[in-house]
């Protein structure tokens, strides 16, 4: 059973950056793609950005230019490099797979931008 865990976030201003990260155990996760959700309030959990097993990313619109996701399989990580973060980039963020293939969820990492 693999379990994620996700660190990193923070409160932040707008225009400001982070960088999370995700540790994987109880399974090597490099054969997959993995992925960052977020949930904001009131709002379902959405993808936001993958990357494949050959490191190949992808974002939704709203992302790119900004955020950018990668991994050390010798690790079993992802991180996701977020800069000029907005307001409404303000979510838990969390890592699983892509699909989930059924995976459970960690606890996820808030990130607040506001000022």
């Amino acid at each position: 059973q693999v379990q994620f865990v996700e660190s990193g976030g923070d409160l932040v201003q707008p225009g400001g950056s982070l960088r999370l990260s995700c540790v994987a155990s109880g399974r090597n996760v490099s054969r997959w793609s993995m992925g960052w959700y977020r949930q904001a309030p009131g709002k379902p959990r959405e993808l936001v950005t993958q990357i494949d097993n050959n490191g190949m990313p992808d974002y939704i619109d709203s992302l790119k230019g900004r955020f950018t996701i990668s991994r050390d399989n010798a690790k079993n990580m992802v991180f996701l490099q977020m800069n000029n973060l907005k307001p409404e980039d303000t979510a838990v963020y969390y890592c699983n797979f892509v699909p989930t293939r059924g995976s459970g969820w960690g606890q996820g990492t808030q990130i607040t931008v506001s000022s």
